[in-house]
């Protein structure tokens, strides 16, 4: 594992980490899990159910014993939590604000899809090999990619919220919402259709990760702190660095392939 591929990794882990220690402690879903129909049954304890799992999801990443396992645990449960958001996208089509909650889980569920590809363990005899290798990083691609176009989206459809968020201090500020919209959009055309998708999911990260730092981390340093303030860093964190693990399952893609080509 590169120094890259392990701090990518690491971001990701702590993210999901975070968005599990907010569901457990305050017994509620979290910014991008918020979403999930109110008529599923039992639904307090999908709540701390999704939290422990995100938790020791997140712990078991870190630890090059139980990545494989945890990688194969959080796949389903990612592909539980955008399917939960599938009813709101039928009943109400048109409610931009449904399709972008679906956006930013489809982000997390991408980069869910590359860990397994490239760190779950399974071999070519397994039922879920189809999962895996450079099949799965192009399942996740297209995931990842087809989920940033809502949330381009949104941020025109939603500008003077979005607007609202931008720095106080930064000159022109619905110029910036039309620029991330932008970003949002190229970065989901690049990764989807595989166009540059490396350096568009890379330069996703970035621009996620720098919203981060300015919009959320300020607001946390300011306080006082509550669930939705923490909650929103958390997503976002988590959304940037699972643009990095995509970024970085392109690369190794990448490299297998070169090695493929390579003459002995």
């Amino acid at each position: 594992m590169t120094r890259t591929s392990r701090a990518s990794l690491i971001c990701f882990a702590i993210g999901m980490s975070g968005l599990g220690i907010l569901t457990l402690v305050y017994g509620k879903f979290v910014e991008v899990w918020q979403p999930v129909a109110a008529w599923v049954p039992g639904r307090t304890g999908l709540i701390y159910a999704s939290g422990i799992v995100m938790l020791l999801s997140g712990i078991g990443l870190l630890l090059r014993r139980t990545a494989a396992l945890s990688v194969r645990i959080l796949l389903p449960y990612l592909i539980i939590g955008f399917l939960l958001h599938v009813p709101a996208l039928v009943t109400a089509p048109l409610v931009e604000v449904n399709w972008e909650s679906a956006g930013e889980l489809g982000l997390l569920l991408g980069a869910g899809w590359v860990l397994f590809a490239t760190r779950s363990g399974l071999g070519a005899g397994s039922q879920l090999a189809f999962a895996t290798g450079e099949n799965g990083i192009r399942i996740g691609r297209i995931l990842f990619g087809a989920a940033l176009l809502p949330i381009g989206l949104s941020h025109i459809v939603y500008l003077k919220y979005t607007a609202a968020m931008v720095p106080a201090w930064l000159p022109f500020r619905t110029g910036w919402v039309y620029l991330t919209a932008a970003g949002h959009t190229a970065a989901g055309i690049g990764v989807l259709f595989s166009i540059v998708p490396r350096l568009a999911a890379a330069m996703e990260a970035g621009m996620l990760g720098v919203f981060t730092l300015l919009v959320w981390a300020p607001r946390i340093v300011a306080g006082p702190v509550t669930l939705e303030t923490w909650s929103e860093f958390f997503s976002s964190w988590a959304m940037a660095a699972a643009a990095w693990v995509v970024a970085d399952g392109l690369r190794t893609k990448d490299r297998a392939s070169a090695q493929l080509l390579t003459p002995p």
